[in-house]
Parts: structure tokens; sequence; C-alpha cells
């Protein structure tokens, strides 16, 4: 299989941050990494034997390869799983006209546009009373986690026909992302509730055990190698599944080569400033690499001195050069698909 039909299978199972980091802990699993409880991370305790292993927080992992010198300097790549979508509010039930519509908001700098007129399926994590949700005995088993995914296409957002918008050649297409976004998924009248209970049915669980959700549209087109030379690889979520993809299959290849030490960490909500406690400008990461130092039975002078001389790659996407609108770009800094890694430069 090539590297693109590989990329693209992993895109195309991953239609969420949370399906993307389950499926690159999968990936890492199958290649022999362990996975790490930060919680039995305690210094004094045994130290760990060096190894291959990753650490999962809701849509974001962590992973590396300790190599023959563990607590040397680390070389690691930070990507993000999460992608511009509609987000499927806590209370959806809405519509209008004879149909019934699912209320969304916007996640990120989602292109409106680019979501008219398309098959989306609806996938996220949901959160289900655990087994001790009555006693609390356990916070671990008070709430289940469960990833879903529909099966095939739920809702549409339908564009308006072009007779009743006569201006749109003048004005160009603007929209309106509270009253011209929410997708329609049925007809008839609007009824509290009935997305809880359609959820229920697709999870087989009784709806009352649904606590909440964190629910997203996707275009479930799948990915493709297009062009005259099949040179193009078209998807949705390219950002920045691409280089999350491409960072665990670089550290897969650095356990089987016996390099290290080696990490990646693969954020989530990049898309809305990073400021969660799973996003780049959390602690998680740096709290996660001083547990493992720990684990190997490492001081945190010698964590902070295995810092000093690490170096971290911020892997992202670059926008090529658009050949309809050239004039949109810097003249001098044009960027070519094919032609290898975009290194970014910003003063500010």
């Amino acid at each position: 299989m090539s590297a693109a039909a590989e990329m693209a299978g992993f895109i195309d199972a991953s239609p969420t941050q949370f399906h993307a980091a389950h499926n690159a802990a999968q990936r890492l699993a199958d290649a022999g990494f362990q996975l790490f409880d930060p919680s039995e991370a305690a210094q004094g305790e045994a130290p760990q034997d060096p190894g291959a292993r990753f650490v999962v927080r809701d849509g974001a992992l962590i992973a590396w390869v300790d190599g023959e010198t563990p607590l040397g300097a680390l070389r690691f790549i930070g990507a993000h799983t999460d992608s511009p979508n509609l987000r499927i509010r806590p209370r959806p039930d809405t519509g209008a006209a004879g149909f019934q519509q699912l209320g969304i908001e916007v996640y990120g700098g989602a292109l409106l546009n680019s979501w008219l007129d398309r098959d989306l399926g609806i996938a996220g994590r949901v959160a289900l009373r655990g087994q001790d949700y009555a006693q609390s005995k356990s916070a671990a088993r008070a709430v289940e986690h469960r990833l879903f995914r529909s099966e095939g296409p739920q809702v549409r957002v339908p564009q308006l026909a072009i007779h009743l918008d006569r201006d749109l050649a003048e004005r160009g297409l603007i929209l309106n992302k509270q009253t011209q976004m929410t997708p329609i998924w049925a007809l008839g009248s609007p009824n509290e509730g009935e997305f809880r209970s359609w959820l229920g049915k697709e999870l087989n669980c009784d709806p009352r055990e649904i606590l909440s959700w964190d629910l997203a549209c996707f275009d479930v087109q799948p990915a493709a190698v297009l062009g005259r030379k099949d040179e193009l690889l078209a998807s949705a979520r390219l950002d920045n599944l691409c280089s999350s993809f491409g960072a665990v299959e670089a550290l897969i290849a650095a356990k089987w080569a016996g390099h290290g030490p080696s990490a990646i960490v693969l954020y989530d909500h990049e898309e809305i400033g990073s400021t969660s406690a799973t996003g780049a400008d959390s602690t998680w990461f740096s709290q996660v690499l001083e547990q493992r130092a720990a684990a190997l039975g490492a001081s945190r002078s010698a964590f902070l001195a295995s810092l000093a001389g690490s170096l971290m790659l911020s892997a992202d996407m670059a926008h090529a050069t658009h050949p309809n609108y050239t004039e949109r770009h810097e003249p001098n800094h044009w960027v070519h698909l094919g032609r290898g890694p975009v290194i970014k430069h910003n003063v500010n």
C-alpha cells in the first residue's frame, strides 16, 4: 500500500480528534508501543526499563521512543488532531417549515460555504453513566466514554436556490453562522429529546444513560488520489491529520531503527487557540515528559538538563500558491506542491 493510500485510510477512519487519537494509539500499539500510566510514574519507585510508550488524553496523544540514551536530549514533533467543523449543540432539536433540524455551533475557522450541499455524518465521543455512577466510587468508572460514528450520512445543509438569491453573483455568498448553517435531518416538527433518543438507539443504550456528547458533522466523502498522474491527494481534515499521521509513522520508524530519545505530541484544540487542558498552551506535555523522566529514575535536575538540549518541530500544513489567485500570495515565496516541506517564517 502506498504512503498516500495509508494516510487516506487514517484520515477516513478519523472523522474527529477523538478518533484520530484512538487510531494513532492503535497504530502505535500494533508497532509494539505500550500504554504509559502517568499516575504510576513516581520518582523513588523502581525505574522502568527504556522502551516505546504512549499516553492518550481525550483527543490528544503523546508517544516516545527512549532509545539507547533515554535521558538524552529529545527530538520531537508537535502536530494537532482537530479540524474546523460543525459541532452539535447540547440541546440540538430545532426546526422550521416542516423540517427537523439540529442546532450546531461552528468550531474553529470553518470555510462555511464548503459545508453546503454535502452529505454529512455525525461522529465524536459520548459520555454515558458508568457502572459506579450512582455511588461515585471511582471517577474512572463513574462515566463511560464511547466513540461514536454514524453509519452513512445523516444531515445536510442545503444552499438557497439561485432564483431566491438573485444578488448572489454581485455580492457573493454571505452566510450567517447562527441561522443559515443549521442542517436538516428529518421531516416534521421538532420535539425536545429526539436527538438524544436517536443517539441512544445508535449506541444501543437507554437515552437516559447519556450524560453529554461532543459530536460533530463530517463529510462522508472519502479521501481520493486524483490528477492525470495520480499526484494529488484530496481529503477533508488534511490540516492537520496529515502531520499527525506523518509524526506517528516517523516515531514507529525511529523505534525500528533504534533511534531515540524521540517523541511526538498530537495536541487538540489548535483551531480555537490551544488553551485547553490538551492544547499546546497547556502544561500536559511537559508534565508527561517529567513523569517519564521520573519513571526512568531521573531527578528533576537531570530532566531539565535534557530539555535544555531538546529540539521540537512544529508540524502543520501550508497553503500552496493558488493558480487562480496568485496575486494573493507573497510573490517571492510561492509554495509549490510536490517539492518537499515548507518552512514557515513570520516575524509576528
